[in-house]
């Protein structure tokens, strides 16, 4: 079974372009929602993420994003020691997950594959991508963030021309039919290099 990794900057519309996927039948582990999941559950992951960055992380027992968000994404240095404790978790949970599925390949969608040098570890990497207004524009309608904090986000991430020579397919996501026939075309693609 090969492992296909589905990235893109935030706004890009990776999990648009996932559904996609899902609906020709790939089995779509998203990574961020799993991370998640697995920082409100695991009293391991919660412990250490209280101990790193302090009681606040955690509102009536709930994971609190606002908080965590605030503390990381201006502070390299501490978003660095968060991924450090979270990611080896998510890592072991995909694998755990993989070995479940029964498809010729399936697919780990996560925002920061190459900023966290985990691209290496696919078969082949699908890139999405759209022009930064739109992505801001999708952004701002989506999490009624300000400007300046979506762009603070935007930073920690590598921009697309570091990203597009190290991915297999690149899918311009502008126009969603468009968006649609180009999945289509990667999964034939991608089936025909699995069979």
């Amino acid at each position: 079974m090969k492992i296909i990794g589905l990235t893109g900057g935030i706004g890009s519309g990776k999990t648009t372009v996932a559904k996609m996927f899902k609906e020709l039948g790939v089995p779509v582990y998203n990574s961020d929602l799993r991370a998640k999941k697995l920082m409100n559950n695991s009293k391991e992951i919660k412990t250490a993420v209280i101990n790193l960055l302090g009681k606040d992380s955690y509102e009536l027992d709930s994971l609190n994003k606002k908080y965590i968000a605030d503390k990381v994404f201006n502070n390299k240095e501490l978003l660095q020691k968060l991924n450090a404790i979270v990611h080896p978790a998510v890592k072991n949970d995909f694998m755990a997950w993989v070995k479940r599925k029964k498809t010729p390949y399936v697919i780990q969608e996560a925002a920061i594959l190459f900023e966290n040098n985990s691209y290496t570890n696919f078969d082949k990497i699908i890139l999405v991508k759209a022009p930064k207004e739109v992505r801001l524009e999708r952004i701002m309608a989506r999490d009624n963030g300000s400007k300046e904090e979506i762009l603070a986000r935007m930073e920690n991430q590598w921009d697309d021309s570091k990203k597009i020579p190290l991915s297999d397919y690149v899918i311009e996501n502008i126009d969603l039919d468009q968006t649609k026939l180009q999945v289509e075309q990667i999964h034939l693609k991608l089936t025909k290099i699995v069979v």
